[in-house]
């Protein structure tokens, strides 16, 4: 075979290896905490609806949350599995988590429920603060528990949190080979006042926490998200991520075949 052929074969090896790299996350890429929204097909309000299927996802790291509570670091979720979708005049959520344990009593002063909760600021003009946010800037909380059901609740910091007399929001549950599910079921248009306002011209904050009661999670123990959102609004979320992610490929594969060629080059010059 050539100098040639041998710089050609390289090249193309090159181009292969880098392309192949690039192209995995190319396919699903989006932007830092960003959780994709889809049309809903049919009804969603159950966790084992045929539609969920078709739902893009996005895995949702989870850490103890920041408590002054006794054994507020011992917490064992470490990831929520989040799905949204929007149709009929309805958002529906789905959160999935692994946990080896179905907890659904908390009737004595050693049990404790599996509990999830989901958190959006009441005034989505800015993030109030994670932890349950604050008297200036409160926060509309989605919560679900194995032993109580589902509340809709209102809360301006720790330990402020209240009730809704009339909450918006549903939710289903399901525990199938160590995974729970989750679906939250809330009408776009429900008004009230300190209720989160879901809109088309913006995006939505939202964070969530996952106790285990196993562990003896309960109240401040908990595992915890940062701030994501949802991309209800027109802003540059997908293609401006994906041109970029592009340039980078196409760099590393400048650098891939001029490194190669130099190689190459440098091998010829010691056999002469």
């Amino acid at each position: 075979m050539t100098d040639a052929n041998h710089i050609g074969t390289a090249l193309l090896l090159g181009l292969i290896v880098v392309t192949a790299t690039a192209a995995a996350p190319l396919a699903t890429a989006r932007p830092a905490h960003e959780i994709p929204v889809s049309p809903a097909t049919g009804d969603l309000s159950t966790p084992a609806a045929d539609g969920w299927e078709s739902v893009p996802a996005a895995d949702v790291p989870l850490t103890s949350a920041p408590s002054s509570v006794p054994n507020a670091d011992d917490t064992t979720i470490e990831q929520v599995h989040v799905q949204a979708a929007r149709g009929d005049g309805t958002l529906y959520l789905r959160l999935q988590w692994a946990d080896a344990t179905r907890d659904r009593s908390a009737a004595s002063p050693e049990a404790f429920a599996d509990q999830v909760a989901v958190q959006f600021p009441v005034n989505a003009s800015s993030r109030p603060p994670i932890a349950m946010g604050g008297p200036g800037n409160m926060v509309n909380v989605w919560y679900w528990s194995a032993d109580a059901g589902t509340q809709e609740l209102l809360a301006g910091g720790v330990g402020s949190t209240t009730a809704f007399d009339q909450p918006a929001v549903q939710a289903e549950a399901s525990y199938d080979d160590g995974t729970w599910s989750v679906v939250y079921a809330r009408s776009v248009d429900a008004s009230g006042d300190n209720r989160t306002t879901i809109t088309d011209d913006g995006d939505l904050d939202v964070a969530f926490a996952v106790w285990n009661g196993s562990n003896g999670e309960r109240a401040g123990q908990k595992s915890v998200s940062e701030w994501h959102y949802f991309p209800f609004g027109e802003g540059p979320q997908g293609p401006p991520y994906q041109a970029l992610l592009w340039s980078v490929a196409g760099v590393a594969i400048v650098a891939v075949i001029g490194v190669t060629a130099f190689g190459i080059h440098r091998t010829r010059g010691g056999m002469n």
